[in-house]
């Protein structure tokens, strides 16, 4: 029973953060590529909208901060966003965390191998001047800017490789896996909205 009860306590579920919901449930207008989680939701319209947002209030993130990024990399952060604020299937890989903004953040998530081989490919030819973007920034205008010295130089350079973007831009966040989409062993940062939530069964498996 024990086992069961810790289970089920993984499964769910809502990470303790600054804008998720306390339990999932659904919300009907989610917006963009958000809309994939509107039957069952950790976050609130007003988050979703806003998680498309350049420079938006969720975080005062700002994309641009070596140049324009371009469309076809910044939908990926877009949907990192979404899934990370959205998504209530990511408890077997939420961890505590003591800081200011937020009690539990997630470490390790396997991320399908075409999900993170696809944010790559989009992203090389964008320009950025810091491996993790969890920290480390210049914050004195509100927003993120490149440290002191930071060099801008292209995805491509500073992560070599896929697997380099998604485990360390978010601090270990990700973890790359050689798993596939549809395998039920890894959480895809996309899918297809009229088909089930593929990652209801992974993160049961994993729990």
């Amino acid at each position: 029973a024990a086992t069961a009860v810790t289970q089920d306590s993984l499964l769910n579920i809502c990470m303790d953060a600054k804008h998720h919901k306390t339990e999932p449930g659904p919300e009907g207008q989610l917006y963009g590529q958000c809309v994939l989680w509107k039957d069952n939701s950790c976050c609130t319209t007003n988050t979703s909208v806003e998680a498309h947002q350049d420079k938006s209030y969720l975080y005062n993130f700002n994309w641009d901060h070596c140049g324009a990024m371009p469309e076809k990399c910044k939908r990926h952060f877009i949907q990192d966003t979404c899934l990370y604020e959205c998504s209530p299937n990511l408890g077997p890989w939420i961890d505590q965390v003591d800081t200011s903004w937020r009690k539990e953040r997630i470490r390790d998530v396997p991320l399908c191998q075409e999900d993170c081989e696809q944010w790559w490919e989009d992203c090389q030819d964008a320009v950025t001047c810091k491996v993790n973007w969890h920290k480390g920034w210049n914050w004195t205008t509100g927003t993120n800017q490149c440290p002191k010295g930071a060099m801008c130089q292209k995805f491509k350079f500073v992560f070599p490789t896929a697997a380099a973007l998604c485990e360390q831009i978010w601090s270990g966040s990700y973890r790359y896996t050689s798993h596939h989409r549809g395998s039920g062993r890894c959480i895809q940062m996309w899918f297809d909205p009229a088909q089930e939530n593929p990652n209801i069964a992974v993160a049961k498996y994993y729990a």
